[in-house]
């Protein structure tokens, strides 16, 4: 994994085993799936719903500050502990909670690479205990906001062809055929996607395995759709969630510098009365 930009952010089902016991790590699964941590887990492990406990229950967002504090200390956290997050598909939550923890100026953190698919495939060792963390005391960083989108960034970058857009989700999502992934709830009323976007696929950044592509393979599979990072870079999906696993492709794997998510993303352009729509 030394290959990628910051390989330190990546680290191998094997480092989880030799490691997951360690006084400051703390393994973090975070699934599509909120039930798939009872069914067994990476021993050790605690878990985080994306549902109830990553986000804002009242309004549509992020944790707020306070919320994030409460969490992570709750979940034994204190702001030097490594923290290493897995989860199911190939790690799409996952990812979504190491990019709220670098918003919130978490150090260190990183992802098992290949996530619970690869831990399972592997056959190492599952547990269904749930430890019980001691609480700690955590003092998040103000929101860095300069790895997220909001609405008005992204429709004035539109309009100005000011910035490269990835749109990370199924092709059929992107021509519109579909509004949303089956079973997925979350909707909207147009389907299409955001003008200028080029359409890439979350999953053709990883292998059969779960793991991430080569740097090299990687680069190819974005330089060929027009994606370079001479201009800014941002990554949307339906909720989010499929583009901050791009987001850290984008900005950890290969190194590009200014790349952000809009978690927005689909479910907030598709709804819009008047927002531009593009269909093949």
């Amino acid at each position: 994994m030394s290959e990628y930009a910051q390989p330190q952010v990546l680290v191998s089902t094997k480092w989880v085993e030799e490691h997951k016991g360690d006084a400051n790590v703390r393994i973090v699964e975070v699934d599509v799936d909120t039930k798939a941590y009872e069914e067994g887990h990476v021993p050790g492990a605690i878990a985080w719903s994306w549902q109830t406990q990553l986000c804002d229950t009242v309004q549509r967002d992020i944790l707020p500050k306070a919320g994030f504090e409460r969490l992570l200390g709750s979940s034994g956290i204190e702001n030097g502990t490594t923290v290493v997050l897995y989860g199911d598909n190939n790690n799409w939550f996952a990812a979504w909670a190491f990019w709220q923890l670098k918003i919130y100026g978490h150090g260190d953190v990183r992802l098992m690479n290949g996530g619970r698919k690869k831990w399972i495939e592997e056959e190492r060792e599952l547990t269904r205990d749930a430890p019980r963390a001691a609480p700690k005391t955590y003092r998040a960083k103000d929101p860095d906001l300069s790895i997220r989108s909001f609405l008005p960034e992204v429709r004035k970058a539109v309009a100005g062809r000011a910035v490269e857009l990835v749109d990370v989700r199924s092709p059929q999502e992107f021509t519109g055929e579909i509004l949303a992934p089956p079973g997925l709830p979350e909707t909207c009323q147009r389907g299409g996607h955001i003008p200028g976007a080029k359409s890439i696929t979350w999953s053709k950044a990883c292998n059969e395995d779960g793991t991430f592509k080569s740097r090299d393979e990687l680069a190819r599979l974005y330089r060929e759709a027009g994606i370079t990072g001479s201009k800014p870079v941002i990554a949307y999906c339906r909720i989010g969630e499929r583009s901050s696993h791009s987001w850290f492709v984008l900005k950890y794997l290969l190194g590009f510098k200014d790349v952000r998510n809009y978690d927005g993303s689909w479910t907030e352009w598709g709804n819009l009365v008047g927002a531009p729509v593009e269909k093949p």
